[in-house]
C-alpha cells in the first residue's frame, strides 16, 4: 500500500467487478451506438462484454483478449486501435486498468446489459412512469394468464379446490380438466380448428413459471406458493367482476385490455405429448357454464350400458371367426361399440345419455364411466402362445393392475385340435386351473365363438339390470373407493367408478414406470417366481436398492442365500423357498454373467 494513501480501518474496499475497465468502456460505447443504428452486431458487442466481466485478469493489450469467448479479430482490432488513440492522447504510461476522471465507475448496470446509450435512458426514465417505451432496463412485468384462458382456469380450479376443508391439495389431470373446463373459453381435449394446441397446453407454461407443480406418476398437479398467490388474486378479481368491472392487472400493465401485461398461455407450444389422445378420451369443447351440483355422478335413467369390444377382436388373423362374433352380437341385439382397449378384450361402460345440438350433425359425446367387469377371451391355440412367450404372465399382471374389481377369463376350447399344439393339453388345462385357484380369477368355459357372444349377451343383459337403479359417481383411480357409499343413506345404491378415458389411459402397455414397477417385473422374469411371488417381495423389499442393502447387512453367505426364503405369499401363505431366494441373490449379488 503506498504511503501516501491514510490506512483505512474497518470493511475492506470493494474491488472492481472487472479488471479492464477501459476495453469494458469502449466495448459499451460500441454497443451503444450499434444499438441506436439497429444494427445486430450490438448483440456480438453484448456477448464480448459478458466474457470480458467474467475474466479475472488484467490484460495488457487487445490481442491478449483473443483467447476469450466472443473475441475475433474485428473486435480486437478496433480495441487495438482505441488503445493506441488513448496512448498518444494521455503519454505512453497513462494507466489502463483504471478509467480516467469523469468516467462512469465498472459495473456499472448500462456496461452490463443490452440497452439504450445513456442519453436515451436519461430520456427513458422520464417516461417510465407513464409507461412509455423509453431506454433503459425495463421492470419486469408480473405473469398473468389472460381471463377464461386454460392457465386462468387451471389456477383458479386448483385453488378453489385447495379452499375446501379436508382437500388433497392436488389434482390428477382428468379430474382438473372437467372441473376447470366451465372456466375456459376453450377446450381442454379437443384443438381448434387448424390448430394442434389445447387449452391444457398452457399447463406446461404454468411450470415454468414456477406457478404450478407436478409431481408424481400417474401426475399430481398442485400450486406453488407463487401460484396460490396469484390464483388468490384471480379468484378475488373474478369475485369483483361480479359486482363491478374491476379485473386484475399486472404491474406496468397498459389500461386497455389485452395490453402487454396480459399473456394469452393458451398458444404454448409446450406440453404436444399430452394432447395425443384417443378420440375416445377427447370432451366435447362446448360445456355449459354452469355445472349442476350432480355433475360428477350418473343418475339411474341418464345413462346406458355399452359393451365395448377390442377392435383386436374384429380383425386381423381369422378374419370369418372374428366377423361371426360381431354377427352373433348383432343378431341377439347387444348395443357394443368397437374401440381401442389397452387391456382386456371386453368390457362395459355406462355411456351418459345427451341430447343431439339442433344444428350440429353429431351430437356431444356424453361421459362414459367404466364397470368393475373385464373379460379376456383366450381360445387354447392363443392360450399356448401366450404361455410360450411369457404374455400370459403380463396379461394377468396387468389385469390385476387395471382397476377393476372383477376380471374374467373366457376360454373357448378348440375340441381335437388341442392335441395338435405346441404344448400338452395337460400343461394347458393345469394353467387354466391356476388361472382360477391361484390367480383368483373366474374362468368361465366355452365351446366356440356363438357360446363365447352368447355369454357376453347374458352379461350385458344382467349388467343393465344389476344397475339400473344405481347411482353411478366418477372416482379417480388413485383413490380407490372414492365416494362409496354417498347415497346409500338416502336409499338410493351408488357405485363409485372410474371414467373410460382415465382407465384406458392408466392401461397403456409401455407407458413410464416407478422404480416399484420395474422392480416387480425384472423379478417376474425369474422363472418359478410368480406375481403374487413378486408382490410379496416387494412388501418388504420395493426397491432394488433396498433390496441390495439387506443383502449387505447379512454376515455371511448362507444367511444372504436364505434372505428371501420366509417371505410368506398368497392365500395359503406358503414360504417362498430357499430355491427361489438363492436364485434371486445370484441374480443381484452375482459379478459377471450368471453360470
Amino acid at each position: 500500500m503506498p504511503a501516501s494513501e491514510p490506512v483505512r480501518l474497518g470493511r475492506k474496499r470493494a474491488l472492481p467487478s472487472c479488471p479492464n475497465p477501459l476495453f469494458l468502456k469502449w466495448l459499451t460505447e460500441l454497443r451503444d451506438q450499434a444499438t441506436e443504428k439497429g444494427l445486430k452486431i450490438q448483440y456480438t458487442y453484448q456477448k464480448a462484454i459478458s466474457s470480458l466481466n467474467k475474466y479475472p485478469l488484467p490484460l495488457q493489450n487487445a490481442k491478449e483478449a483473443k483467447i476469450l469467448q466472443n473475441f475475433g479479430d474485428g473486435i480486437c482490432k478496433i480495441l487495438d486501435e482505441k488503445l493506441q488513440r488513448y496512448y498518444r492522447e494521455n503519454g505512453p504510461d497513462a494507466p489502463i486498468h483504471a478509467l480516467p476522471e469523469g468516467a462512469p465507475p465498472p459495473g456499472r448496470q448500462d456496461n452490463n446489459s443490452l440497452a439504450p446509450s445513456r442519453k436515451k435512458n436519461a430520456a427513458g426514465e422520464q417516461e417510465k412512469n407513464t409507461g412509455g417505451g423509453g431506454g433503459g432496463r425495463k421492470k419486469k412485468r408480473e405473469y398473468v394468464p389472460q381471463k377464461r384462458s386454460g392457465g386462468y382456469a387451471v389456477l383458479l380450479t386448483l385453488y378453489r379446490q385447495s379452499q375446501i376443508p379436508g382437500s388433497k391439495g392436488y389434482m390428477f389431470k382428468m379430474e382438473l380438466q372437467a372441473e376447470a373446463q366451465h372456466l375456459c373459453d376453450k377446450s381442454f381435449s379437443v384443438p381448434d380448428l387448424g390448430s394442434k394446441y389445447t387449452a391444457w397446453s398452457s399447463v406446461s407454461t404454468l411450470i415454468q413459471k414456477n406457478l404450478l407443480m407436478k409431481t408424481h406418476n400417474p401426475a399430481r398437479y398442485s400450486l406453488t406458493d407463487e401460484g396460490l398467490a396469484l390464483a388468490e388474486r384471480l379468484d378475488s378479481a373474478d369475485q369483483g367482476a361480479k359486482e363491478g368491472p374491476e379485473e386484475v392487472r399486472s404491474e406496468g400493465e397498459e389500461g386497455e385490455e389485452g395490453g402487454p401485461g396480459v399473456v394469452d398461455l393458451t398458444g404454448s407450444d409446450d406440453d404436444d405429448e399430452e394432447e395425443k389422445t384417443h378420440p375416445a378420451e377427447r370432451m366435447p369443447s362446448s360445456e355449459p357454464a354452469s355445472r349442476p351440483p350432480n355433475a360428477g355422478s350418473l343418475q339411474p335413467g341418464s345413462y346406458e350400458i355399452i359393451l365395448c369390444v377390442d377392435f383386436i377382436e374384429t380383425t386381423g388373423g381369422s378374419l370369418h371367426r372374428k366377423q361371426e362374433l360381431v354377427k352373433e352380437l348383432q343378431r341377439n341385439g347387444v348395443n357394443f361399440d368397437v374401440r381401442k382397449l389397452n387391456v382386456g378384450d371386453f368390457l362395459w361402460v355406462a355411456r351418459e345419455k345427451v341430447a343431439p345440438v339442433p344444428g350440429q350433425l353429431r351430437a356431444p359425446a356424453g361421459r362414459e364411466l367404466v364397470l368393475d367387469y373385464i373379460i379376456e377371451r383366450k381360445r387354447m391355440d392363443d392360450l399356448c402362445g401366450s404361455i410360450i412367450d411369457g404374455r400370459f404372465r403380463e396379461q394377468k399382471f396387468r389385469l390385476k393392475r387395471c382397476g377393476l374389481r372383477r376380471s374374467v377369463y373366457l376360454v373357448e376350447e378348440c375340441g381335437t385340435a388341442a392335441s395338435h399344439l405346441s404344448l400338452p393339453e395337460a400343461t394347458l388345462q393345469q394353467a387354466i386351473i391356476n388361472t382360477q385357484v391361484v390367480d383368483g380369477f373366474f374362468v368361465k368355459r366355452v365351446q366356440d365363438v356363438r357360446e363365447s357372444a352368447a355369454y357376453l349377451t347374458v352379461m350385458t343383459r344382467y349388467l343393465n339390470k344389476l344397475y339400473q337403479n344405481c347411482t353411478l359417481i366418477c372416482r379417480s383411480r388413485e383413490l380407490e373407493g372414492d365416494g362409496e357409499g354417498s347415497d346409500e343413506d338416502r336409499g338410493t345404491p351408488s357405485c363409485s367408478l372410474i371414467s373410460f378415458a382415465e382407465f384406458n389411459h392408466g392401461a397403456v402397455k409401455n407407458k413410464c414406470q416407478t422404480v416399484r414397477e420395474a422392480f416387480a417385473r425384472q423379478l417376474m422374469q425369474i422363472s418359478g417366481l410368480s406375481g403374487d411371488k413378486a408382490a410379496a417381495v416387494l412388501e418388504h423389499y420395493d426397491t432394488p436398492h433396498s433390496l441390495l442393502t439387506a443383502y449387505e447387512r447379512c454376515a455371511s453367505e448362507a444367511e444372504k442365500e436364505k434372505l428371501l426364503s420366509s417371505i410368506r405369499y398368497g392365500k395359503l401363505k406358503r414360504n417362498l423357498g430357499p430355491a427361489l431366494s438363492r436364485t434371486v441373490y445370484q441374480l443381484y449379488c452375482t459379478q459377471g454373467a450368471l453360470s
